[in-house]
């Protein structure tokens, strides 16, 4: 829905004084401020007309009128101008990251960094096991009935599986089924192996010699488990930061959103939607899906390695929030994780 020039700059002006000290704000303040030069009547016809669209609304009986989540939504798509973040910020973020390229020890200090910035709650999604690269499988003997496989991926991620088996194994033939598997399947994604895996072994059971055999059906074993008890987690810090803030006064609301925190699964979902597009994403109240976070803004963007979308990081904060900055420590924090996990840190040029 489109407003008019002098609409939008009234709109922009309540926003960013309802942001700044979350009071209503009245005609009186946004004549005076809005560097408009029109009358008093004229300022209340077009609030008239603002609240009727639905962009804003009188709390009680107040004069003054605060935005709707719908005003937000015009707001941050049309209205809000981010600025570079300031050098001395750059700075302080790439600090945190750099000579690290551990990928539990980068999607921690992002989740806390996010929340130290923005006084908010800082959120990571962890790379989903599916999405990383497979380097190595080494398999060990523990008994006769049972071989520990662990499996290196790209990231630098181990997994360890005891695996059950109906004979006993050699060493040598233990390194021999290793070293045929990582031959043929070194680089591919976990999750394009899981099923080329199946396919070849149901295609070529007849042909397979023993050493094929022995690797095919362990490694087949440990992506069995690995995917029955693999699920993607979040990484959450500074959700005491919403104790301080009025729009989470209410305990029923803020124990259903510390619900939704504990269970993890609605942020799981709404991250995951974030994972399949580009940039930066932002959901205000209702648009999340989730009624826990109705009273929330969440702002996310994904981050990489190597150039593949595999995890999503973002802030969740009341719709009462300042937008430009948090979109920017956002997308910021999102590059330098990129970096970091890809190995080629250095600040991002905006």
């Amino acid at each position: 829905m489109s407003l008019t020039p002098r609409a939008e700059i009234l709109l922009k002006t309540l926003i960013d004084k309802y942001i700044s000290e979350g009071t209503p704000v009245g005609s009186k303040y946004l004549a005076k401020e809005s560097g408009l030069e029109v009358s008093p009547a004229t300022i209340r016809n077009v609030m008239m007309d603002l609240e009727n669209m639905g962009f804003i609304q009188a709390p009680h009986t107040s004069a003054g009128r605060v935005p709707t989540n719908k005003g937000y939504r015009i707001f941050v798509d049309t209205l809000v101008k981010t600025k570079p973040v300031s050098k001395q910020l750059m700075k302080q973020f790439e600090k945190k990251f750099r000579g690290d390229n551990d990928p539990q020890h980068v999607i921690m200090k992002a989740s806390e960094l996010l929340s130290q910035i923005t006084k908010f709650a800082g959120v990571v999604m962890v790379p989903g096991h599916s999405q990383s690269h497979f380097r190595q499988i080494e398999f060990l003997p523990l008994s006769k009935a049972r071989i520990l496989a662990i499996l290196v991926t790209e990231d630098g991620r181990v997994q360890n599986r005891v695996i059950s088996v109906d004979r006993e194994f050699k060493p040598s033939e233990l390194v021999e089924s290793a070293n045929y598997f990582n031959q043929k399947y070194s680089g591919s994604s976990v999750e394009k192996l899981r099923k080329k895996l199946l396919s070849e072994m149901k295609g070529h059971s007849d042909e397979m010699n023993r050493i094929m055999t022995t690797a095919m059906t362990m490694a087949n074993q440990f992506f069995q488990a690995d995917e029955e008890d693999s699920h993607e987690d979040v990484v959450l810090s500074g959700e005491s930061n919403l104790f301080d803030v009025p729009e989470f006064a209410e305990i029923e609301k803020m124990r259903e959103l510390f619900e939704t925190f504990k269970t993890k699964h609605d942020l799981l979902e709404l991250l995951d939607k974030s994972l399949k597009s580009d940039g930066v994403q932002i959901f205000i109240g209702e648009e999340s899906g989730y009624v826990p976070l109705n009273s929330c803004s969440v702002i996310t963007a994904p981050y990489e390695l190597d150039e593949q979308c595999v995890g999503v990081l973002g802030v969740i904060g009341p719709t009462r929030m300042n937008y430009a900055d948090v979109i920017n420590v956002v997308d910021m924090t999102s590059r330098l994780v990129s970096n970091a996990l890809t190995g080629h840190l250095s600040t991002p040029d905006k």
